[in-house]
C-alpha cells in the first residue's frame, strides 16, 4: 500500500540508528493508525450505503406489490380502453413536441403525406406488368448464379407460409432452390402438408423446393444452420418464414452481381401489416455500406444475399446469438466480404404482427442483449477492447458504443479569428471551464482584427499557459488560415473550431477521438445546435441544396428529435462533416495537403472530407458531442438578399465544387438514398418538386 505524503519526509530523514528505529516504528503505528481510521470510515460508509440500498429495494418490492395489485383489479381491466387511447394521445404529445415548433410539425407532416403517396408506388404497383416479368425470365446472364434462399420454419402460421412459398415461386429470375428447415412441434404438423404440397405444385421445375424435417426444434440459428446443408446454390439468401420477396428481387441481384461482382448485396425494405404489402406502416431506405451505422444497428437487415464461399471466413450461424442471429451473421459476412453493393429498392416486405421484432421488440426482449452481444463480438474479432455498448432512446437495438480512448495523445484546437471577442471568449473559456480532456492547447489564428476590445483579450490570453495567438497576414481565407494555424500546432491531432462556437459536452474531445483515433477514420465532426437548441449541424450530405453542392441534414431540426430511423441518436458513417469542429490526425490533415486553398470560405471542410475520402478513410458523425454554433456570426450570410458580394463568392466557389467533384456528386451520395428528395434536409422522400425547405 502506498504511503501518505505526510509520512513520506519522515522516513527520508528516519536512518539505521537505534534511534531513527523508535522513530520508524513510531510512524508505522501511526500509520497503521491512519489506515485504521481510513477502513472504520469506508465501513460506515459501506453499512449506510447497504442500508440505503435495502430500504430502497424494500420501498420498490412494496410498491411493486401494489402495481400487481391495481393491475389484476377489475376496475384497471375495465378501464384499459381508455388508457389504451390516452397512452396513444400521450405519445402524440411526445412526437409533436419532439418537432419543436409548428413549422417543424408541418414539414414532418408533409414528409408523411409524400410518404404515404409513395406506399402503393412501393407496393404491389412496383411489380413487374405480365411483359415486363417475361422479360426478365427471358434475359440472359453472363453469370447465371444460382440462390439458395434459406427459411427456417417454426409453427409458421400457414396463411404465411403459403404467402412466402408464392413470393419465391413468383420470382422472374428463376434459378433458385428454396431450402426450408422445419423445427415445428405436433401441434402444427400442417406446415409439413403445406411444404409437400408445392413441391408436388413445382415438381415440373426439378426439384427446386428443399424440406427437411427437424425432429426436435433446435432454435433458429441451429435450424438455420440445417438450411445451410441443404443448400447447393453459389449465393445464400436469408428469408424470414413470414415475410414476403418482390417479384423482382432475385432479377435485380443477378443484375448486380453480374455487372460488379457483389459478394454481398442487400435492398431497401417496407414492414407492412395484414394481407397485402401495400398495407405499409415504414419504407426503410438504407444507406450503402456503413460500417459505423452497421455496428449501431442492423440497418442491413433484409434482403441478404452472399456467395457461398463468404461462409468459409464468417463461419454459421451461432446459437448464443438467436433473437439477433443476423445481426451477427451479417457483421461477419459484410468482414469478410469483399464487395458489397446496395439495390435502393423496396423489394423485401417485412410482416408486422403480435409475435414479430417488426411489431415490438419488446415481443423478444431476448434480442437486445443477443444484439450487444453480437456487436462486442464483432468488436472484439476487430481487435477493439474495453468498449461499452448501450441503448439509446431511439430504439432498444440501436446503440451507443463508447471505444476505448488509448494513450493521451494532445490535441491542437486551431480557431482562426477577427476581431468578435465576445465570441472567441465564450468560445475558448467554454473549452477552459467544460472540457474534461486535458492533453489540449488553443491556437488563435488572428487574423486583420481591427478592435481595441480584441487586443486586449489577447493581452488575458498570455497568462493561459494553453492558448496561445499567432498571427496570419492577408486577406481573409479560411483555408489558408487552417492551414498557417496547423503548420504551428505540435498536437497529434487537430481540431478546427470555429470562434463562434461553445462547448455543451465536457467530454466533446474524448467522444470525437474515440472515433478520430481509429485508423480508417478520416474527419469527425460532431452535432451542433443554434442558440434555440434546433439543429445547425449533424453530418453533411452530397448535392443537397439549391446549390447541388453539399447541405446538412435535419436542419432546424429540434434537438429532442430522434432522426430520420433513429439517425440522430447514433454514430455514423458521413460523406463529411463541417469544419466548424472537425477533429483529424495531424498526419492526415497533411497528407491530402489541408484545406485546399481555392476554396476561400465555403464547401473547403467538404472539399476536406472528399481528399480523405479519396483515400479509403471513414468521415464519422456522432450526435454525442454536442457544441452550439451561432453560424455566420464571424464571416455574415451567403444570402444574396442581404450580401450581395458574399452571395456571388459563393456562387463561384459552389461552381468551382461543382466541377472539382462532378463524378462523385453525379454517382449520389452513397450514404443518402437515391429516393430522398435532394431539396430536403429531413429525409422526405421524392415527390413533387418543390424548393428547399427551410
Amino acid at each position: 500500500m502506498p504511503l501518505p505524503d505526510l509520512f513520506q519526509p519522515l522516513l527520508c530523514e528516519a536512518g539505521d540508528s537505534e534511534e531513527n528505529s523508535e522513530t520508524e516504528r513510531s510512524l508505522k503505528r501511526m500509520m497503521e493508525e491512519y489506515y485504521r481510521e481510513l477502513y472504520e470510515k469506508e465501513r460506515k460508509k459501506n453499512e449506510e450505503l447497504t442500508e440505503q440500498l435495502v430500504e430502497a429495494e424494500s420501498k420498490i418490492a412494496d410498491l411493486t406489490y401494489k402495481v400487481d395489485l391495481v393491475k389484476n383489479s377489475l376496475l384497471f381491466r375495465m378501464v384499459k380502453p381508455f388508457r389504451t387511447v390516452w397512452a396513444h394521445f400521450k405519445n402524440l404529445c411526445v412526437r409533436v413536441k419532439r418537432y419543436g415548433n409548428l413549422r417543424n410539425f408541418i414539414r414532418k407532416v408533409k414528409s408523411k403525406m409524400i410518404e404515404r403517396s409513395a406506399y402503393k408506388l412501393h407496393g404491389t404497383e412496383s411489380f413487374p406488368s405480365k411483359e415486363e416479368a417475361e422479360r426478365q425470365r427471358n434475359t440472359k446472364f453472363r453469370h447465371a448464379v444460382k440462390y439458395s434462399i434459406l427459411v427456417p420454419l417454426y409453427n409458421t402460421p400457414e396463411n404465411f407460409l403459403r404467402e412466402m412459398i408464392e413470393s419465391v415461386l413468383a420470382q422472374t429470375y428463376e434459378n433458385w432452390e428454396l431450402c426450408l428447415a422445419d423445427g415445428s412441434d405436433r401441434e402444427h404438423s400442417y406446415v409439413e402438408n403445406v411444404v409437400k404440397e408445392y413441391i408436388k405444385k413445382d415438381a415440373g421445375n426439378g426439384s427446386r423446393i428443399r424440406y427437411k424435417k427437424i425432429e426436435k426444434n433446435l432454435g433458429i440459428s441451429e435450424n438455420t444452420n440445417v438450411c445451410f446443408s441443404l443448400a447447393t446454390g453459389d449465393y445464400i439468401a436469408l428469408f424470414d418464414h413470414d415475410d414476403l420477396l418482390h417479384p423482382s428481387v432475385l432479377y435485380e441481384y443477378s443484375k448486380v452481381i453480374d455487372e460488379t461482382g457483389a459478394d454481398f448485396v442487400y435492398c431497401d425494405e417496407a414492414t407492412f401489416q395484414g394481407d397485402s404489402v401495400n398495407n405499409m406502416i415504414t419504407l426503410h431506405f438504407k444507406p450503402d455500406f456503413a460500417i459505423d451505422n452497421l455496428r449501431a444497428n442492423n440497418y442491413i437487415c433484409h434482403f441478404s444475399v452472399f456467395k457461398e464461399t463468404l461462409l468459409e471466413k464468417a463461419g454459421l450461424f451461432r446459437k448464443e446469438f438467436d433473437g439477433s442471429q443476423d445481426h451477427d451473421m451479417v457483421l461477419r459476412l459484410t468482414a469478410a466480404a469483399e464487395n458489397i453493393r446496395h439495390v435502393p429498392k423496396i423489394l423485401y416486405y417485412w410482416r408486422s404482427h403480435a409475435a414479430s421484432v417488426a411489431a415490438d421488440i419488446n415481443a423478444k426482449t431476448y434480442a437486445i442483449d443477443a444484439a450487444k452481444g453480437a456487436v462486442a463480438s464483432h468488436l472484439t474479432s476487430q481487435g477493439f477492447r474495453n468498449f461499452k455498448i448501450e441503448s439509446t432512446k431511439a430504439f432498444a437495438t440501436i446503440f451507443r458504443i463508447r471505444y476505448e480512448i488509448i494513450g493521451n495523445p494532445k490535441i491542437s484546437i486551431v480557431i482562426p479569428n477577427k476581431d468578435h471577442e465576445e465570441d472567441l471568449e465564450r468560445c475558448i473559456q467554454s473549452i477552459l471551464t467544460k472540457a474534461s480532456y486535458e492533453n489540449y492547447e488553443i491556437i488563435v489564428v488572428e487574423n486583420n482584427s481591427t478592435t481595441e476590445a480584441i487586443r486586449e483579450y489577447y493581452k488575458t490570453l498570455e497568462s493561459c499557459p494553453e492558448v496561445k495567438v499567432v498571427s496570419y497576414k492577408g486577406e481573409f481565407n479560411y483555408a489558408k488560415i487552417c492551414n498557417f494555424g496547423v503548420k504551428q500546432a505540435d498536437g497529434d491531432y487537430i481540431l478546427l473550431l470555429n470562434n463562434d462556437t461553445e462547448v455543451i459536452t465536457r467530454n466533446f474531445m474524448e467522444e470525437l477521438l474515440m472515433y478520430a483515433q481509429r485508423k480508417d477514420v478520416g474527419a469527425v465532426g460532431c452535432k451542433l445546435y443554434y442558440a434555440d437548441y434546433t439543429i445547425q449541424h449533424a453530418g453533411i450530405v452530397l448535392g443537397l441544396g439549391a446549390h447541388r453542392t453539399a447541405g446538412h441534414t435535419h436542419y432546424r431540426m429540434a434537438k429532442g428529435n430522434l432522426g430520420y430511423m433513429g439517425r440522430l441518436c447514433y454514430a455514423q458513417n458521413v460523406s463529411a462533416v463541417t469544419g466548424a469542429c472537425l477533429l483529424v490526425k495531424k498526419t492526415d490533415y497533411e497528407a491530402v495537403g489541408g484545406l485546399s486553398e481555392e476554396f476561400a470560405v465555403a464547401l473547403n471542410d467538404v472539399d476536406f472530407c472528399l481528399k480523405l475520402r479519396e483515400r479509403g478513410l471513414l468521415n464519422v458523425f456522432t450526435p454525442f458531442a454536442e457544441l452550439f454554433h451561432y453560424e455566420s456570426k464571424s464571416r455574415g450570410t451567403d444570402l444574396a438578399s442581404e450580401n450581395r458580394t458574399n452571395a456571388e463568392r459563393y456562387e463561384k466557389e459552389s461552381a468551382l465544387f461543382r466541377e472539382k467533384w462532378k463524378e462523385i456528386l453525379s454517382s449520389g451520395d452513397p450514404y443518402y438514398n437515391v429516393n430522398f428528395s435532394l431539396d430536403h434536409s429531413n429525409y422526405t422522400l421524392k415527390g413533387k418538386e418543390t424548393s428547399m425547405v427551410e
